[in-house]
């Protein structure tokens, strides 16, 4: 059901409130420039800064900018089993086609504790659920034989790999047959030749219909015309790490008058010494005469 590309949708803020007219500019721009699915409400769309409110009312008016023209994948995570339970209960009833869980950050729940954390919202809410393992954010990596274990579960059909390890993607499709998609722009065709099924992307936020050419030359079995694509991208792709996600990529979508680039803190506008170095990527690309 989730494979190609996904964007990890950024939220636009203006005076410090979720601006929908721009959310929907946003939303047409990647459906036009044919992305295959959106996520909005994870972590490049600052939820850990959006309200209750205001991360149910993105999820909901995203689902219905949408209208099922391509899939929803809302990002409904907690490191509170109970509020992503919330967030994934609302996500089913507002329409979302999925459910994207980050694993529990700072609290570092045990093998055990990840298990019935997921299974709790599984059994609890019929949706498609994916589970997102990024240890860099979190503060701990999934083991290969939980995600095994749950996807036993009939509603948990993917994970979103960005620990960075393809032997993790390898290991988990040596345990279990479930779907993956890469969580590292980086790393997607490496993710992909080894049996990924595709990306949630942040640097889709700018190039949407590159990503998603990648991702269809790699289910094609095109790896050649994937590689070229990969090696042009790589730069872009690193461009949007050098600050914390998602800082660079809301800056790049500002100096190409895209975006406003505001953000809520404590995330704050990058140093000026990076906005050199994106603004050299950017121009390196192309996107920047």
């Amino acid at each position: 059901m989730f494979e190609g590309s996904l964007v990890a949708m950024i939220t636009p803020f203006k005076n410090g409130e979720v601006d929908y007219k721009k959310l929907k500019e946003l939303v047409e721009f990647q459906i036009k420039n044919g992305i295959n699915g959106i996520v909005p409400c994870g972590t490049t769309g600052e939820s850990a800064t959006l309200s209750f409110e205001e991360h149910e009312k993105v999820v909901g008016e995203v689902v219905n900018m949408v209208a099922g023209r391509i899939l929803v994948l809302a990002g409904t995570g907690s490191n509170n089993t109970a509020e992503a339970l919330r967030l994934t209960k609302h996500a089913k009833k507002v329409g979302a086609d999925g459910a994207l869980l980050i694993t529990p950050y700072y609290n570092k729940p045990t093998p055990e504790g990840l298990y019935r954390h997921y299974k709790l919202i599984a059994e609890d809410v019929d949706i498609p659920i994916i589970i997102y393992n990024v240890p860099s954010r979190t503060g701990i990596s999934i083991l290969p034989e939980t995600v095994a274990s749950l996807s036993e579960i009939k509603n948990i059909v993917g994970v979103k790999e960005a620990s960075g390890n393809i032997d993790q993607t390898t290991q988990i499709l040596q345990l279990c047959n479930i779907t993956i998609l890469s969580g590292d722009d980086s790393l997607t065709l490496p993710i992909m030749s080894v049996g990924g099924k595709g990306v949630i992307s942040v640097v889709a936020n700018l190039v949407p219909s590159a990503v998603s050419e990648l991702t269809r030359y790699c289910l094609e079995g095109k790896y050649d015309a994937a590689r070229k694509l990969h090696l042009k991208l790589f730069p872009l792709c690193k461009g949007m790490f050098i600050e914390t996600n998602p800082i660079p990529v809301k800056t790049a979508m500002r100096l190409l008058g895209r975006l406003n680039g505001e953000m809520r803190l404590p995330l704050c506008e990058m140093t000026k010494e990076h906005e050199k170095q994106l603004t050299k990527v950017l121009k390196n690309y192309g996107l920047m005469s």
